[in-house]
């Protein structure tokens, strides 16, 4: 029990420094300014949150599973950064993990007799804005149907250097779920087997969910008359 423990602490984070940054304080709903917000939501005042990485014990079952994940990297040689951060928020555990390792990390958690997490429910995308590095992030809501469980994995990423593994080899699911984070965010899974736009057309420019999107894209042609986008329009107020 000692040696199984001494090797799993050996692959548990250890560079606080180099935790991820998310979060930063909001004003109003959907970033409009002025006289164009109609959304009602213009006095909406939010504070940054960032949630802090998890000290042992982590509570329930989560402990078994990073114990036996930690184990299962050791023994795979692994470097020490392979998981940055470790969360536990709002009742969900959540691994920061390297993109570098993220095949190795996700091959692990499903086939690992110990963890079995062989379905991967999701992949999104998230953009915290040009004002916060590391601003985008991929993440992964992988389930354990062996065990009852689900995990969260989280990559992060420069807006600048927006690439990381497909996780399709892994879990073919992610197929067209990564070609929706690409489309809206501009992730760039790297082996995706067609990594192809799936909402906008082929050769839309841009990625409407990034932050410094502009806010309604295009103006809307609905029934002979032109509607401008939302920051284009009237205030109601």
């Amino acid at each position: 029990m000692a040696d199984n423990e001494s090797q799993s602490r050996a692959v548990e984070p250890v560079r606080q420094e180099s935790a991820p940054v998310s979060g930063h304080a909001r004003r109003g709903m959907f970033g409009v300014r002025g006289t164009g917000d109609t959304s009602g939501y213009g006095g909406l005042r939010l504070p940054a949150y960032v949630p802090p990485a998890a000290e042992r014990p982590y509570g329930g079952w989560f402990d078994e599973v990073a114990d036996n994940l930690f184990a299962a990297l050791h023994e795979q040689g692994l470097p020490a950064d392979t998981v940055q951060q470790v969360t536990v928020d709002r009742g969900e555990i959540t691994f920061y993990v390297h993109r570098d390792h993220l095949l190795e990390i996700c091959r692990t958690l499903r086939d690992d007799p110990a963890l079995r997490f062989e379905l991967c429910s999701s992949v999104s995308g998230v953009d915290y804005g040009p004002e916060v590095p590391q601003r985008l992030r991929s993440v992964y809501h992988l389930t354990s149907m062996t065990y009852r469980r689900r995990i969260r994995l989280e990559v992060v990423l420069e807006v600048d250097d927006p690439h990381l593994p497909s996780v399709v080899p892994v879990y073919p699911t992610a197929d067209f779920q990564e070609r929706e984070t690409w489309d809206m965010f501009g992730i760039v899974y790297d082996g995706h087997p067609a990594l192809t736009r799936i909402l906008m057309p082929d050769d839309w420019d841009g990625h409407p969910q990034r932050k410094d999107y502009p806010l309604g894209g295009i103006p809307v042609e609905y029934k002979g008359a032109e509607i401008p986008p939302p920051d284009q329009r009237r205030a109601y107020s």
